[in-house]
């Protein structure tokens, strides 16, 4: 028996509107209403890199142009509607997912005793009970708080002292909590202090089925169609062996259906999807013709094979690539227009100014740069330039490569 087949056209089109990217970017964007996205979301990526404005901020930003860092800020520190956890990086988290956490401390836990062990780390777990006192004495506290007489190896930043890793590896296995950030360091104190008594671990040892059904089926739920692999990678703690097994048992219950999906480069891809999800695609409307500038951390982009594979569209980070070898510049931002992604620019804040320069900007392949596509530009870039406090738009001599 034939599977159905989703065109690219129609697999974009469910895809961006999986990541709140198919309909036009209004709305309100602040209390519960922000916590809605966010649950759709799944996460949210922190970063501090501030060129224009934070990864979270520009997340947001991209969806809901009502958006302001402060509404983040009190959502997650003062109303506890997020909790801060790892996923395939650090993120905030709707707190209603909680629960589905405890399998994550679990394994992080005995993973990173061993992990750490190795990394330059010894003494680090000689410091939990003195670590936790303190912050049972003195209340959340950040990593310069602790160990202030400790020494730091020569490894650079990621060599902590004893304490300082002590404090990540509390709140890694769930003993400590992030209670928000201070100048984007982060403020931990003991979790029974913050998060509410019916969420936090029982007595009872983790249903890690269980756990692993709610992940799988949440990841699905949040990309559309996927593989085994990629339902493990959405939130990194069910293994691709997890995943898989899963996949198989929903197969046979009738749970999911094997589709094909084209590729941007026409080749078929088989992969997972809920019964009716290629119907459900083919009645999307087209997205909004508006360009939106993207973080390099976007949803819809941490997955930088699948994004290639769906539009065609090669993307690396390129932060940590010495200048001399970089191939477009240090931070640069995707750009989406429709269902397209239509190129990358390399923009920076001038603070002191109160000015966006704009650097370059570079089309991808057969994507004609008009001038209609240049004022939808400037017009997005107006916008971003508010977003980030700053009064104008600066494009250097030859920005269009």
């Amino acid at each position: 028996m034939a599977l159905q087949r989703l065109d690219n056209a129609a697999a974009r089109r469910l895809f961006l509107d999986r990541h709140a990217l198919l309909e036009l970017p209004a709305g309100p964007a602040k209390g519960a209403d922000l916590l809605a996205l966010i649950q759709r979301l799944g996460f949210v990526q922190l970063d501090s890199i501030n060129t224009v404005a934070r990864a979270h901020d520009m997340i947001l930003y991209a969806r809901r142009p009502a958006y302001r860092a402060k509404h983040l800020k009190q959502l997650y520190e003062r109303d506890r509607g997020l909790f801060e956890h790892w996923t395939h990086d650090a993120a905030v988290i709707p707190m209603a997912f909680y629960p589905q956490w405890h399998l994550r401390f679990q394994r992080d836990t005995e993973m990173l005793r061993k992990r750490w062990r190795n990394w330059r780390r010894d003494g680090f777990e000689a410091r939990f009970d003195a670590v936790l006192q303190h912050v049972r004495d003195h209340g959340a506290v950040s990593s310069s708080d602790v160990g202030k007489d400790e020494k730091k190896g020569s490894g650079g930043w990621w060599d902590w002292h004893p304490s300082k890793t002590a404090l990540e590896y509390l709140w890694r296995s769930g003993a400590l909590t992030v209670v928000g950030r201070s100048g984007f360091q982060k403020q931990y104190d003991l979790t029974e202090r913050v998060i509410e008594e019916h969420l936090r671990p029982g007595t009872q040892p983790v249903d890690a089925e269980a756990t692993v059904h709610w992940l799988c089926s949440a990841a699905l739920e949040r990309l559309g169609f996927a593989t085994s692999g990629e339902l493990a990678a959405f939130w990194d703690t069910a293994t691709p062996a997890e995943a898989k097994v899963w996949c198989a048992e929903q197969l046979r219950l009738g749970e999911l259906e094997e589709i094909e999906v084209a590729q941007a480069d026409g080749r078929l891809r088989k992969v997972f999807a809920c019964p009716g999800t290629a119907e459900a695609a083919a009645e999307l409307g087209p997205p909004p013709g508006r360009m939106r500038v993207l973080s390099p951390f976007d949803p819809a982009l941490r997955d930088r094979k699948r994004a290639e594979r769906l539009f065609g569209f090669h993307y690396r980070i390129e932060v940590f690539t010495p200048a001399e070898k970089r191939q477009y510049g240090y931070y640069v931002f995707p750009l989406l227009e429709g269902a397209r992604l239509v190129g990358r620019i390399d923009m920076k804040a001038d603070r002191d100014a109160g000015v966006l320069r704009v650097t370059a900007l570079w089309p991808e392949r057969e994507v004609k740069w008009s001038p209609a596509r240049t004022r939808r530009l400037e017009a997005e870039l107006e916008r971003v330039a508010r977003f980030a406090g700053l009064d104008s738009v600066s494009f250097a001599d030859g920005w269009l490569r």
